[in-house]
C-alpha cells in the first residue's frame, strides 16, 4: 500500500514522504490515526503544502541543530502546576506544557512530537527531557515542575 505521510512516523518518515507500507499497517493504524492518507495523484499534489509546513518549524541543518541545542542545554525551565500537599499533581504535565514552559523561559519553538518525556509526570520534582532536534543531534534540558501557591 503506498501512503503519504502527514505526521512524522518513527522507523517511517517525515511529513510528506511517500512510503510502501503493508496492507494492514496502513489501513488499521496509519489511515485512522491520521499520520497518513492512501497515495493518489491528486494527493501527491498535497506534498508541497505540507512540506512547506514542516519546514516552517524544522530544523534547518545540522548545525542549526547544534545552535539550538546548546540554546536549549543552557535553559533553566520551570512549571507551576496544581499539586496536593504530597506533592502529586492533578493530572500530568503534556509535552505540549513543556513545549510552552520552554518559550516561556526564552528558548526557541518547538515540535511537541519530538519531546520525549522520562515517564509520566505525575509529581514535583526536576526531570530530564531530551528532544530529538536532528537525526544526529539531540538535546537534554532538566525541567523543573514546583506547586503552584
Amino acid at each position: 500500500m503506498k501512503i503519504i505521510l502527514t505526521q512524522e512516523v518513527s522507523g517511517l518518515g517525515s511529513p510528506g514522504d511517500i512510503a510502501e507500507v503493508k496492507d494492514g499497517y496502513g489501513r488499521n493504524y496509519l489511515l485512522p490515526q491520521g499520520y497518513a492518507i492512501l497515495w493518489s495523484k491528486g494527493a501527491e499534489k498535497q506534498i508541497v503544502t505540507i512540506k512547506r509546513a514542516r519546514g516552517a518549524r524544522e530544523i534547518r541543518d545540522l548545525g542549526h541543530a547544534n545552535e539550538v541545542k546548546a540554546q536549549l542545554e543552557g535553559l533553566k525551565v520551570q512549571m507551576a502546576v496544581r499539586a496536593g500537599r504530597e506533592g502529586r499533581l492533578y493530572g500530568s504535565v503534556t509535552p505540549a506544557e513543556v513545549v510552552e514552559a520552554v518559550q516561556k523561559a526564552g528558548g526557541p519553538e518547538l515540535d511537541r512530537r519530538r519531546l520525549e518525556l522520562p515517564g509520566h509526570v505525575k509529581s514535583v520534582g526536576d526531570y530530564k527531557v531530551q528532544i530529538k532536534l536532528h537525526p544526529e543531534v539531540a538535546a537534554t534540558f532538566t525541567l523543573k515542575v514546583t506547586a503552584a501557591k
